[in-house]
């Protein structure tokens, strides 16, 4: 049996099983894998347990989300298995008592192939997650010839209550049809790059060109206290990168505060000024 129909029989056997975390899951021999595949798992997730990127609003007054890292550079064969992980770690954030929002980066094609939509149907209604917790992060515009394959796998994801963003909007005329064309709930803006090129004056008001419009705004890759200027100027809904907060371990979202990081990024804005009877 060749990995990827190892992988995709471990998918439709945990869809069977009460959602639980992937790693407490992992000796369990209905996973179906060696148990050399096991503890490169486990050794895995060591090494990779600091990978959520927090999202915050843009003036850092409250989390609004995650981004899961590791699904951004996935090989084809790691896809699924990130997907889970991204899953149980936004599940295991619920029933802690958070409501804190997953962006999950998929690659166009995979969201065109009906195998890999198929398993994460499959693992979206085990995991019984509220609608609104996850976000799906296109990462490119699809190919002429996937288009339509790509349409219909979006069109199935978002019958399933999820949201979908596009995390690398370059401000192109193709990539502006292709978002308004699909109603997108969100849109990710480097930063970086607006430093290096300004961003078409209409762009954004055409991504807002409706009062009505269900897509927010995100202002990613903020390293720079310029580039948080920046997000503020283009009036973005969130922002999240380095200078707002480096990438945390599941555990260490959990104790993430609100007021101890509004009090931290507050002081990076310049403070109004009163004026002269000492009012703001």
């Amino acid at each position: 049996m060749s990995p990827k129909s190892r992988l995709y029989t471990l998918v439709k056997a945990w869809k069977n099983k009460p959602f639980q975390e992937v790693r407490d899951a992992c000796g369990d021999p209905w996973l179906g894998l060696s148990s050399q595949a096991l503890e490169e798992h486990q050794s895995w997730s060591k090494r990779q347990a600091i990978s959520h990127e927090p999202i915050f609003n843009c003036k850092g007054t409250k989390l609004t989300g995650s981004l899961f890292r590791p699904l951004l550079t996935a090989s084809d064969m790691q896809i699924l298995r990130f997907f889970m992980e991204g899953l149980d770690t936004i599940a295991y954030w619920y029933r802690s008592g958070r409501f804190i929002p997953g962006i999950l980066p998929i690659p166009t094609h995979a969201i065109a192939s009906n195998g890999y939509v198929d398993a994460m149907s499959e693992l979206i209604l085990n995991s019984r997650l509220p609608v609104g917790l996850l976000s799906i992060g296109i990462q490119s515009i699809p190919q002429s010839d996937i288009t339509d394959a790509c349409k219909e796998g979006l069109m199935r994801l978002r019958r399933l209550g999820v949201l979908l963003h596009f995390l690398k909007f370059s401000g192109s005329s193709e990539e502006l049809h292709w978002i308004t064309e699909t109603q997108l709930e969100g849109v990710h803006i480097d930063m970086g790059q607006i430093r290096e090129s300004e961003l078409a004056s209409d762009v954004l008001s055409q991504l807002r060109k409706s009062p009505y419009s269900p897509t927010e705004i995100y202002a990613s890759n903020i390293n720079l206290v310029k580039d948080l200027e920046n997000a503020s100027s283009l009036i973005a809904d969130h922002a999240y990168g380095g200078l707002m907060m480096s990438p945390v371990s599941r555990h260490q979202m959990l104790q993430i505060n609100d007021s101890r990081i509004a009090k931290a990024i507050f002081s990076l804005h310049p403070h109004p000024h009163p004026n002269q009877n000492g009012d703001k």
